[in-house]
């Protein structure tokens, strides 16, 4: 017979989030890696909160919520607590229970400032890839480095001089009057940001528009392509390169390594630097109305044939991070800030990637 459409409320209830999530779903692995990894941070988080007062909301539930805006695209904090107040299956993952009540949204702005004097997204990121280093997943060998610019969360009206700070605007008025900087000249030197004044005016190639943002650098191992070290910088012509030199020095080890790059690090200069260090560069060939800094002494080597192969995945981190990740334009400012939302991301493609190369962890 038809049953009729009315919707039975119970007063108790004995199901939980727990039951909620089928056993073989993708996040439960990623949760267990991500819950050994903050509990390698509890001391790191007591150091950060007083012994007395008020409880705050714990510091795990807050990264495990700003991981879930990042593997599922949310493209605010503020959406992301509409979604935990009905989404059980971001109520299980950050660790709310079906009837507890979501924290508000400024939760995440007063926290920040801590997370960040704390290295919280540093020190995280270092747990995941200490799982993946304990697995045996990490190549000590073979590694690939590239940068890529992030946008700002800052227009280029903010872009204003540093002696004057009316900007040209052209015949209408209002809260987003019409500018016009045609004829004028603007640089790094002369002017900056009213809104960011960290990020910089910067062109990734001579073929792309000028944006304020900042360059993100990953160095990834070849073997499975998972990212072992990042850094934020300021948007320079040489940033990258210098980037890949810190991130070199920072690996350690005494063993020869080879480092994959593209065009854009074969300079003289660059490569002097990585045979200083015992690292064999596989960075590719520019020989547009110039000559490489690579000769045929690297070149020969089938070795160098598979790092121009391996190379082109880290652009599938970065692809990632902006297609998945959300931070093709991030929506906090200073140099600080973003690299925490940029190690982050990092963090968690490691943690998708890990997820496809262990055991089920459940």
């Amino acid at each position: 017979m038809r049953s009729t459409d009315i919707q039975h409320t119970q007063i108790w209830t004995t199901v939980s989030t727990e039951d909620l999530v089928p056993s073989d779903h993708p996040l439960r692995d990623i949760r267990v890696m991500v819950n050994a990894a903050l509990d390698e941070l509890s001391p790191a988080f007591a150091k950060l909160y007083s012994a007395f007062g008020r409880p705050s909301i714990a510091p795990e539930k807050q990264l495990r919520a700003i991981l879930l805006q990042m593997l599922y695209t949310v493209r605010s904090e503020r959406q992301l607590m509409e979604q935990l107040r009905y989404n059980m299956l971001f109520r299980w993952f950050v660790g709310l229970s079906i009837d507890e009540r979501v924290w508000d949204v400024t939760v995440f702005t007063k926290n920040r400032k801590r997370f960040l004097n704390g290295e919280i997204a540093e020190r995280f990121f270092q747990a995941v890839l200490a799982q993946a280093r304990a697995a045996g997943l990490l190549s000590d060998e073979h590694f690939t480095v590239d940068g890529t610019l992030i946008e700002a969360w800052a227009s280029h009206k903010s872009f204003q001089s540093k002696d004057d700070q009316n900007p040209p605007t052209g015949g209408d008025a209002g809260s987003n009057p019409t500018v016009d900087f045609k004829g004028t000249k603007r640089s790094n030197d002369t002017h900056q940001s009213t809104t960011d004044p960290d990020a910089r005016l910067y062109r990734k190639s001579k073929n792309t528009g000028a944006y304020l943002g900042y360059l993100g650098h990953a160095l990834m191992e070849n073997r499975n392509g998972l990212v072992v070290d990042g850094l934020l910088t300021s948007a320079t012509g040489t940033a990258e390169r210098e980037a890949a030199l810190e991130m070199i020095d920072r690996l350690g080890g005494s063993g020869r390594i080879t480092l994959g790059a593209d065009k854009g690090y074969d300079t003289a200069n660059f490569v002097e630097e990585l045979r200083a260090r015992g690292v064999t560069p596989h960075v590719a060939q520019n020989t547009t109305n110039r000559r490489s800094a690579i000769d045929e002494r690297t070149v020969r080597h089938e070795g160098y044939k598979i790092s121009q192969r391996k190379r082109k995945r880290v652009e599938e981190i970065f692809g990632w991070q902006k297609v998945i990740g959300g931070i093709r334009k991030v929506k906090v400012r200073g140099l600080g800030h973003v690299g925490s939302v940029f190690t982050y991301a990092l963090a968690a493609f490691n943690l998708v990637r890990m997820r496809k190369l262990v055991p089920r962890c459940t």
